[in-house]
């Protein structure tokens, strides 16, 4: 699947082949998910609403938020909760201010327990309120000297009535003149009154109030130790899929038959099939390590096609023949056939096994004997020519690389034999088996000899 797109169907049969495995990488998420939530211990947290009545910019509410998560303020909420441990500077980090609609500051404290992140927000309501008030001049001391100004501004009109009562009304220039610089003084005094009215903002802003205690918690904040468990089985299990992916993506073996035999230089006779053998017969793979990986279901692999179930045995025995046809058409003179499987891979060992027994019952006299022989895949060593007419490989798709492929061909010259074709064996799932097509009368069964790979190494 190199070069082939991702579908629903690949992902498919990789969870249904690798569900085992699958399953235990996210167990060990969920465990990974928590431990992280036993370091960081459950936290709660409690908020609690400031009302700022009057007209409000947006600009000013942006302000207030900023006041109220100042390290002024958290220095006096530290003190007024005399925690253990916990100083402003720590404090700071716990708390949390945002505006929201209708000219309310909204402030939020998080601690370890329901009741302290409750504290936390209601202490931190008032600090705030109280040194908001000190700042914008909304204290008593400020209110008692506007009041003393405007009783010196009364004392003042009334002052300039006097001097104008007093004056001689409309007997001399100079009065009218006075008359009229107090009648300008009193109407100044009392446009600078307009203007400091409208410029106190107690006139239009009351006091800001604390719109109740902070409700209790009655959950955790996000992440809490289920959300943390969950997070980590479900990027356990991506990371393992998504690794299933990439390694299938990445892998660069000759997964068809013409690209197998093109990569051994060589032509392709034929797949032939076998049934599928159950996990715990299968060869190799002996110990706890072996063990495990049967558990697990990573002794096979999961990216190729899941064997079919067409064909019973005398279904396969026809291919076999076939094969073995097509092997003898392409044999430059009689004699006997080397079978070379490879030692790693049980499914071609037992499919040259069958091309044995079938070739011992399809061909006429003169029979050249098959001689099957396991070879290593590295380094490996295929014997010398002896009566051997030609040779043949059984091996299964997507088990080899093209270098070890080319590493056989190179055995194969370096032994002198002549390579006359590749099969491709697969697995099949079983079915009842039907009865087989005898064998032509009067043809001797031969059963061919099975040994071990010696002689000359490449």
């Amino acid at each position: 699947m190199s070069d082939d797109t991702i579908r629903l169907a690949t992902i498919g049969r990789m969870l249904r082949r690798r569900w085992r495995i699958l399953a235990v990488l996210t167990l060990v998420g969920a465990l990974a998910g928590y431990g992280v939530s036993v370091v960081f211990p459950p936290r709660y947290t409690a908020s609690a609403s400031v009302l700022l009545p009057g007209q409000w910019e947006q600009r000013e509410l942006l302000t207030q938020v900023d006041i109220a998560t100042s390290s002024v303020v958290a220095d006096r909420t530290a003190a007024a909760l005399g925690w253990s441990g916990v100083d402003g500077e720590e404090l700071r980090e716990r708390v949390a201010a945002s505006a929201a609609e209708g000219n309310i500051i909204k402030l939020s404290g998080t601690a370890d327990t329901p009741s302290r992140a409750q504290r936390l927000s209601d202490v931190l309501a008032r600090q705030f309120v109280l040194f908001a008030t000190r700042i914008s001049g909304g204290s008593t001391d400020s209110d008692a000297e506007a009041e003393a100004l405007r009783q010196q501004v009364v004392q003042a009109n009334r002052r300039i009535t006097e001097l104008a009562g007093a004056a001689d009304p409309g007997r001399s220039v100079e009065s009218v003149q006075a008359r009229t610089s107090l009648e300008r003084l009193r109407t100044a005094l009392e446009k600078a009154m307009e203007k400091l009215a409208e410029a106190d903002p107690a006139n239009d802003r009351a006091a800001m109030v604390v719109m109740g205690p902070a409700a209790r918690p009655a959950g955790q904040t996000p992440p809490t130790r289920v959300q943390l468990v969950a997070a980590g089985a479900g990027l356990f299990l991506l990371l393992a899929v998504v690794g299933h992916l990439a390694a299938a993506r990445a892998d660069r073996r000759p997964r068809t038959g013409p690209e197998i035999a093109a990569a051994l230089g060589s032509a392709l006779l034929g797949a032939v099939d076998v049934p599928e053998e159950p996990r715990a017969r299968r060869p190799g793979g002996g110990g706890p390590l072996g063990g495990a990986r049967r558990l697990l279901g990573v002794d096979t692999r999961w990216d190729v096609p899941p064997p079919h179930r067409s064909g019973d045995d005398a279904d396969r025995s026809i291919r076999h023949r076939r094969v073995c046809a097509r092997l003898r058409e392409r044999l430059p003179v009689p004699g006997g056939v080397l079978v070379v499987v490879p030692q790693d891979d049980p499914v071609a060992g037992r499919a040259a096994g069958q091309l044995v027994e079938e070739a011992a019952h399809a061909w006429q006299a003169p029979r050249p004997a098959l001689r099957v022989v396991e070879v290593a895949v590295v380094r490996p060593t295929v014997p010398d020519r002896e009566a051997e007419a030609g040779a043949l490989v059984v091996l299964s798709a997507g088990t080899r690389t093209a270098d070890e492929l080319a590493g056989i061909a190179e055995a194969f010259a370096d032994s002198g034999h002549d390579l006359v074709g590749v099969v491709v064996a697969g697995t099949v799932g079983s079915r009842p088996a039907r009865a087989a097509a005898a064998p032509p009368d009067g043809a001797p069964a031969e059963l061919a000899v099975s040994g071990r790979a010696t002689g000359a190494s490449t």
